[in-house]
């Protein structure tokens, strides 16, 4: 049963709000990156000043669209530029990545952020990308997981040697080892992934909100304490004054968004869907959500009261070709409406 939403009779932890970047410039919105990339690095810092506490950023490789493919170095730019804002990955494909790199990468991101840094490590789907570095989809469960399991030995500093499925570690030590280790979180979307984060993980990235059971389940089955587990919901809905206004200037670009994820292999299963042929067809599916402030406040404080695991909710700052400009209105409307009334509502 939910929990009361009366927050004189409880006291909820109150999630960070973030932002999601992919730093996409598809071309027929083409602008030049550099201005996009410190465009949208500045308006990060912005987003600090308004009370967003968290930014997230994705990982994908030899997209037409210019996805951004480095994400440690921008989270790195936006470490140097924010004070108490966490950042995360969502997600980095770890089987395309050595390990030990990526626990060297993140200790020193750990060191740069005064430990406000979290490593999102995702199973990844692009054929192409692991063809190009030399891997194979059908072992991202054994890279994945053994890509953790080498960091995680890389950050105990025992300097003993590791020999797994897919990687190993020398009889070396890792160095320099962070203060403190950063989170592990895995991006799942399928129940066996799900059930891998509540395993293998400090916290799962849910890309949908049904998704939040079935990782409490997991947490459970594992025999690990549910107050400790950790959820970091994506949001895939478009928050405004007047949302079929603002829907009417960014369909087409949520439209590309998720016809782009469709084509590069990111849905399995028998019910992916094919590509959508209308903005108005992303809305009808429930691809996407279009919410005023009440709208959205009532379904934050519902999810963070019934699922108190909820640490974070992330939206996209813009969508694919979309101007930094525009997406700052909904950044603007969603510290000033939003943050606040979610907060008071959740006894924060």
């Amino acid at each position: 049963m939910m929990n009361s939403l009366n927050p004189s009779a409880s006291h909820y932890q109150v999630p960070t709000f973030g932002l999601w970047y992919d730093f996409r410039n598809p071309e027929q919105w083409r602008k030049p990156l550099g201005s996009l990339y410190r465009e949208s690095v500045d308006q990060v810092v912005w987003a600090e000043s308004l009370g967003f506490g968290s930014a997230w950023l994705s990982e994908h490789h030899f997209a037409e669209d210019d996805y951004a493919s480095s994400p440690l170095v921008v989270a790195a730019a936006i470490g140097a530029r924010t004070k108490t804002m966490r950042i995360g990955t969502n997600i980095i494909v770890a089987g395309l990545h050595e390990p030990m790199r990526l626990a060297e990468d993140a200790a020193a991101l750990s060191f740069l952020t005064d430990n406000r840094f979290e490593l999102g490590l995702g199973l990844g789907y692009h054929e192409k990308e692991f063809a190009a570095f030399g891997r194979k989809v059908k072992q991202r469960p054994s890279l994945l997981e053994d890509a953790i399991a080498v960091i995680r030995h890389a950050w105990a500093g025992t300097g003993e040697a590791y020999e797994g499925k897919r990687f190993s570690v020398p009889a070396l030590p890792v160095t320099p080892l962070p203060e403190t280790a950063p989170r592990i979180l895995i991006g799942a979307q399928s129940p066996v992934g799900i059930d891998r984060a509540a395993r293998l993980a400090d916290g799962v990235i849910t890309l949908q909100n049904a998704h939040f059971t079935d990782y409490q389940q997991s947490i459970e089955r594992h025999g690990k304490n549910v107050d400790d587990a950790r959820i970091y919901a994506s949001q895939w809905t478009v928050v405004a004054d007047d949302p079929e206004r603002t829907w009417a200037e960014v369909g087409e670009h949520a439209l590309y968004q998720m016809n782009k994820y469709i084509e590069w292999g990111s849905f399995e299963g028998p019910d992916q869907p094919s590509s959508f042929d209308s903005p108005q067809h992303l809305l009808d599916a429930g691809a996407y959500k279009l919410m005023d402030a009440s709208m959205a406040v009532d379904e934050l404080v519902t999810m963070a009261t019934e699922f108190p695991q909820i640490r974070d909710f992330h939206y996209w700052a813009q969508l694919p070709g979309e101007s930094v400009d525009s997406g700052s209105a909904r950044i603007q409307y969603i510290a000033d409406k939003v943050i606040p009334e979610v907060t008071r509502k959740l006894g924060g």
